[in-house]
């Protein structure tokens, strides 16, 4: 399909939303409106486009007056090449959205291969992302952290709140390796350790039915490195989802009532997340034209430390400020797996 027809039908979609909305006090109003905010970005960027259009037209028609040529090819020039850059970046707004883009996420860090230099660079990643969640403005609350003895973690798993988190950490999911000279190694020698990370869009309650007979909910009493891990009570909660399962454990609160309310968000976002694959269809048969794979056994990045380097194997970037990255300077990866993305997809619906 040419672009300026589809332009004039959603110009058009949204004139008459912003009618619908002025004179039909019986709509859907809450419909209608999130429909229109979801098109006002793209109706901005085409009117964008059309004044450009218009702009680099009157250039073209000046030219031919020898007083106003100079100025009328100046003028020319940058919106000829303004153009076709807007053009690109209407494709961009058309691309097939993922509905869950603009959620909230759980993001959950463990450590895989590499015994505590694992847990301790597990535990290094997890505070990136906190810093990195920090200075976008988003909220971290941590649902849980279970520390081992040397100060890292055996796994940890925090809600990130905020308008598109989802969107900008989706493609953190996946295996992390680290290669690094632990504090532990006496002889020098660099040693490669791995840590998985996933990121789950959040769900909401009435999107995922979760029957009490699906669930066996086992108490224990919490334990760890000490402190608020270690309790004298059967706090901490076990929930096995037997249909699938999957298993959430939570034992970073006191009270048994709000381990056992993190552990349903938990698994709530992970059930989302596999109807999300299993159902959606479009999404695994666009995987080769995407970013790696979503599978979180990819290896898609590794942290080179002796070399300063950060290396996101998916697109072949690297990045030699790794002590940035660990302060949770993420943007530069994430606009560069995003742009890599679009272009995929862009290629892939031009084909």
């Amino acid at each position: 399909m040419s672009l300026p027809p589809r332009l004039d039908r959603l110009l058009a979609r949204a004139e008459e939303l912003r009618h619908i909305l002025s004179t039909a006090p019986g709509a859907d109003i809450g419909a209608l409106s999130k429909e229109l905010s979801e098109l006002d970005p793209l109706v901005a960027k085409v009117n964008e486009l059309r004044a450009a259009e218009r702009a680099r037209d009157e250039a073209a028609a000046l030219m031919a007056d020898p007083e106003m040529r100079d100025l009328a090819e100046a003028e020319w020039l940058e919106q000829k090449e303004r153009v076709p850059a807007l053009e690109r970046e209407i494709r961009i707004l058309l691309l097939p959205r993922d509905s869950a883009d603009e959620r909230s996420a759980i993001l959950e860090v463990r450590p895989a291969a590499g015994g505590d230099e694992a847990g301790l660079f597990a535990a290094e990643l997890f505070r990136a992302y906190q810093r990195y969640a920090e200075s976008r403005g988003w909220r971290f609350e941590v649902l849980d952290y279970d520390e081992s003895d040397l100060g890292g973690i055996k796994g940890a798993t925090a809600e990130i709140g905020g308008r598109g988190v989802f969107a900008r950490l989706k493609y953190e999911s996946g295996v992390h390796r680290v290669q690094r000279v632990p504090a532990t190694e006496t002889q020098g020698r660099i040693h490669t350790s791995t840590v998985t990370v996933a990121v789950l869009p959040q769900a909401e309650e009435v999107e995922v039915q979760v029957s009490d007979g699906d669930l066996r909910i086992d108490t224990y009493r919490a334990s760890g490195a000490g402190g608020q891990h270690v309790n004298k009570t059967d706090s901490a909660v076990r929930i096995t989802h037997l249909p699938t399962g999957i298993v959430v454990a939570m034992q970073e609160e006191k009270s048994q009532h709000k381990n056992r309310a993190k552990a349903m968000k938990v698994l709530r976002a992970r059930l989302y997340d596999a109807q999300r694959s299993a159902a959606d269809s479009a999404r695994a048969a666009d995987r080769k034209s995407q970013v790696g794979t979503g599978d979180r056994s990819e290896r898609i990045r590794t942290y080179n430390f002796p070399q300063g380097r950060v290396t996101d194997h998916r697109i072949g970037l690297t990045l030699h400020k790794i002590d940035r990255v660990m302060l949770g300077e993420f943007d530069e990866i994430v606009d560069a797996l995003t742009a890599e993305d679009q272009a995929a997809r862009l290629a892939a619906d031009a084909a």
